[in-house]
């Protein structure tokens, strides 16, 4: 039997597996002992996304998701009362959240879910003698989601140093605004035309979603096709790290302002300066304060000790701050990101020492990332395209996510390929489904518009890379032809 074979009979043994695991009972004295055949199951899954991802030369990222979507629709329509609950998202914890201030269970569903048959299927799960366990499974994995998001974001931020900031060009940086400034345009004309029953706030994170960039993608192509020094792959990783930071400026200044119900000039003024201000603080103060943790814990703690601690608990404390000022937790994770690197742990005539932040992190960000882009995938309802409107929004911001992007290139020197530029520019990737996550946790995003979101995302993921092989063969072949040889 080929691999390709036992791999199938493997995922077809896990079926039955994920079916016993779905329905909580009392086979286990432990009440811990679902939630870790849970954990298992997804990484399981994450994993097998993944390599299929590899085999077809995708991210491993767009494996996960669409394992996600898969599985979640796939397991929702055989009955399984965990994906029922997993699907509906954040709107599980609004809704305990109401229980708990003694509203009745049909009354607390109908407040966050308006599909009728949903709130059908879900008071059915919620109100039977599993209910509260299947809600504490979707809560851990929640939580373990979360983790992997900041673990994440850290990632992306530690990825864009500042000192790596400092030597990006002006056409990086006139990349990177237009880059921003054109999706977000784009993105709230068309949110506006084709949802016009949608306030301006949903409008604005729409737009704010489709200003996002995956720089890990784009960099992983050029990094494969050996064209990382080109001019245009400097620019392109350039302006993604400012794509970054800009974009969750605006995620933060968007997310505050749809938590604002009364909105005016003072408030939007107020929610801006304080993001600045946060950032400003965090990236002026932040070293000081790590330099006198680390001189604290070199007195009885191993090297990569000091180090591990270090990263972590900056990390979250960053993440808590952002929390205090009505920030995401992911913009303190970020920008704890920007501030760390190796030099902060070594002594005087000391080399960088081994293992690095990324080695002592990287393990953590894979295993509890994967758990977000699986869930993110779950949330997704196939169900929701069986409606034009759907259909015709997916499509309206893909072309808004896919002109925006290519429109960034114009901000290349004149030298540069500016259309490679903005194919370079074009993945969303992971930022993007963070994006999504938060406006639905918000209440923002609907099903049907969330569904178009994660669409828009995996459809510029998916074109991005070939795109930018193409491109990059044909202007070698251009250059040939003009200095043959």
């Amino acid at each position: 039997m080929n691999a390709k074979g036992k791999y199938l009979i493997l995922f077809a043994l896990l079926c039955p597996v994920l079916l016993y695991a779905g329905v909580p009972g009392d086979n286990s004295h432990d009440p811990l002992a679902p939630i870790l055949l849970w954990v298992t199951l997804i990484l399981f899954a994450a994993l097998v996304g993944r390599y299929l991802a590899q085999r077809f030369h995708q991210p491993a990222v767009l494996g996960e998701l669409l394992m996600g979507v898969l599985l979640g629709n796939i397991f929702y329509y055989w009955g399984l009362p965990l994906a029922t609950v997993l699907r509906e998202g954040p709107a599980i914890f609004e809704i305990v959240r109401d229980m708990l201030a003694e509203v009745p269970l049909a009354q607390a569903v109908k407040n966050h879910i308006s599909n009728p048959y949903s709130t059908q299927q879900l008071i059915a799960v919620l109100g039977g003698p599993h209910g509260l366990d299947l809600v504490k499974i979707g809560n851990i994995l929640e939580v373990f989601s979360r983790y992997g998001v900041i673990f994440m974001l850290f990632m992306v931020g530690l990825e864009s140093s500042m000192t790596e900031l400092k030597h990006t060009g002006r056409e990086s940086l006139q990349v990177a605004i237009l880059g921003v400034i054109t999706p977000i345009l784009l993105g709230f004309v068309v949110a506006h035309l084709l949802m016009p029953e949608s306030t301006y706030k949903v409008d604005l994170f729409v737009a704010a979603t489709l200003a996002a960039t995956s720089v890990g993608i784009t960099a992983r192509v050029l990094t494969e096709m050996k064209k990382l020094k080109t001019r245009e792959a400097r620019t392109i990783l350039g302006a993604a790290m400012i794509d970054d930071i800009l974009g969750l400026i605006l995620l933060s200044i968007v997310s505050s302002l749809v938590t604002n119900e009364t909105v005016d000039l003072t408030v939007i003024l107020r929610i801006i300066i304080s993001a600045l201000l946060f950032f400003v603080a965090v990236l002026a103060i932040g070293p000081s304060i790590l330099r006198m943790v680390v001189r604290f814990f070199n007195y009885f703690l191993e090297p990569w000790e000091v180090k591990l601690f270090s990263v972590f608990m900056f990390v979250m404390f960053l993440a808590w701050l952002a929390t205090l000022v009505d920030l995401a937790a992911i913009i303190g994770a970020f920008c704890a990101g920007l501030i760390l690197h190796d030099d902060f742990f070594l002594n005087k005539d000391q080399v960088v020492e081994e293992p690095s932040i990324k080695s002592l992190v990287a393990p953590l960000e894979s295993i509890l990332a994967p758990l977000f882009f699986i869930l993110i995938g779950v949330q997704v309802k196939l169900e929701s395209f069986l409606s034009w409107n759907v259909i015709i929004l997916a499509t309206g911001l893909i072309a808004a996510a896919i002109i925006g992007k290519l429109v960034s290139g114009l901000g290349g020197g004149k030298r540069d390929d500016r259309l490679l530029i903005g194919i370079g520019m074009m993945p969303r990737g992971e930022v993007g489904l963070v994006f999504a996550s938060i406006g639905r946790s918000l209440n923002v995003i609907s099903d049907d518009l969330f569904s178009a979101i994660i669409l828009m995302v995996i459809v510029t993921t998916l074109l991005a890379p070939p795109l930018l092989k193409q491109r990059f063969k044909k202007k070698r072949k251009l250059k040939h032809a003009a200095h043959p040889k």
